[in-house]
């Protein structure tokens, strides 16, 4: 007798799909938190709950590779059971939480203490980034043993006043981080970059002040694409010389791609990310969401967006992911005609599915594209693959279902993360299908628009050699 089998659905990425990837109809079986078999429909299963998914595509979990949760500081902006509910709810089975906390997660007994606080309060799985900044052996190799799923890296200095925030975070000059990378290269494992060049900041972000330009356009003229490009060409440069893997976060500019692009064509090993808000907004959006829109680096031009969609095209850009960044809403409202100094985030985690399906949905991208795009490569990437992923049997049972039918309108108060009154982004957008269920482990977190998981739900997602 199985524990559970979902019936009927629509298997995205079924591992007999072939080179079109069309969803195939079969059934799930899953026992002990595995998938331990798909069959066909029809076939006699005895399992103790039965879901039936007729009408719905069933995907591997989802897995949002970039993500701020910020707990234990901050708890008034979201916490580790407020946000991974969100994740439950937006069809996301596994997040990856970045070191930015109070105190930072830059040693093995810092990073060791947030993992405990975060398995016991999460609704779905959680892999956790190590910072490596203080450029020492014996943290780092700490921080690999106990499961951290790979590394972050600021070259932005750390915020003024929030300094044990970034501790170890923050790597602003390239010899330094030469020697993270060096440190880095035995464990195997990849580091993620915010890529921005600290110098170009301060003087750009000093002409915008200065500008008589519109607040909602001085965002982008402070952080503008040569910041983030001449960023990305440093590091890609070490990873050619150094020889350990690279990720470059949330990018959002047609000259980072194009750049990334020649690396990879060189056989450099570098992997990259980009946003939803990056692919559908423009920074013209900003004259009406104000400050609620304020991300670093900044949504910019058009001529960008279409940048980034032939980079997905192409398979330049591997992974969407969120940037997830709850504030409050009075955060973000004092900030109003002041865009510069507004803070930077917004929240995302509950969107990742629903934007990428409603794309693939009217026709910008095969459903099989979307599924490697936020499932399938970000568990490659990190060694998570094949236990997530896939569907495939003997891996875990982290699924998403979502019914394609119908349309659904995006509001604020139908949001489950703490910060979800900052959504303004997505506000009002009306989107195809909806997230029908959530399961991790085997076990269903969220199904028909509520959560049904508890705190302590999720697992560690380390990477298969530790």
């Amino acid at each position: 007798m199985a524990d559970l089998a979902i019936l009927n659905g629509s298997v995205v990425a079924h591992p007999d799909a072939g080179a079109s990837g069309a969803p195939i109809r079969s059934d799930i079986v899953i026992d002990q938190g595995k998938i331990v078999a798909l069959v066909t429909p029809g076939e006699r299963i005895e399992a103790d709950t039965v879901i039936d998914a007729a009408n719905l595509l069933v995907l591997p979990g989802a897995i949002d590779i970039h993500f701020h949760c910020r707990a234990p500081a901050f708890p008034e902006r979201g916490d580790f059971f407020t946000e991974s509910r969100a994740a439950a709810a937006g069809g996301v089975t596994t997040y990856f939480e970045m070191p930015i906390s109070n105190p930072c997660a830059s040693t093995a007994e810092v990073w060791r203490n947030r993992c405990e606080l975060a398995l016991a309060n999460t609704v779905v799985n959680v892999g956790l980034f190590a910072a490596p900044g203080r450029l020492d052996r014996k943290e780092i190799d700490g921080m690999v043993e106990a499961g951290a799923i790979g590394f972050k890296v600021f070259m932005t200095a750390a915020v003024k006043g929030r300094e044990s925030e970034f501790d170890g975070l923050c790597l602003t000059d390239l010899a330094d981080i030469a020697q993270a990378l060096e440190l880095i290269q035995p464990t195997g494992l990849r580091c993620v970059f915010h890529a921005e060049v600290q110098g170009l900041v301060d003087l750009y972000m000093a002409r915008a002040r200065e500008s008589d330009l519109a607040d909602h356009l001085r965002h982008r003229r402070s952080r503008p694409a040569v910041a983030e490009a001449t960023a990305v060409a440093g590091l890609l440069a070490l990873a050619e010389s150094i020889r350990t893997p690279i990720h470059i976060a949330h990018v959002s500019s047609a000259e980072s791609v194009a750049l990334i692009k020649r690396a990879r064509e060189a056989g450099i090993s570098v992997s990259a990310e980009t946003c939803p808000h990056y692919l559908l907004f423009d920074e013209s959006v900003l004259e009406r969401v104000g400050p609620y829109g304020k991300i670093n680096p900044p949504i910019r031009g058009p001529e960008d967006r279409e940048a980034l969609w032939q980079a997905i095209d192409e398979g330049v850009i591997d992974v969407i992911a969120t940037d997830h960044a709850p504030f409050t809403a009075e955060e973000k409202e004092a900030s109003w005609g002041n865009i510069i100094d507004a803070p930077p985030g917004h929240p995302g985690v509950e969107m990742l599915v629903p934007l990428v399906l409603d794309q693939a949905l009217r026709g910008r991208m095969t459903l099989a594209k979307a599924v490697a795009l936020i499932s399938t490569t970000p568990a490659q990437l990190f060694g998570l693959y094949p236990r997530k992923g896939t569907l495939w049997p003997g891996a875990d049972a982290d699924i998403t279902l979502y019914d394609p039918t119908g349309e659904h309108e995006v509001r604020l108060e139908d949001g489950w993360s703490r910060a979800a009154a900052c959504n303004w982004l997505y506000q009002g957008m009306r989107l195809h299908g909806n997230v029908a269920a959530t399961i991790v482990g085997g076990k269903t977190v969220y199904r028909g628009g509520k959560i049904v998981g508890t705190r302590g739900d999720g697992a560690l997602a380390h990477p298969l050699q530790n």
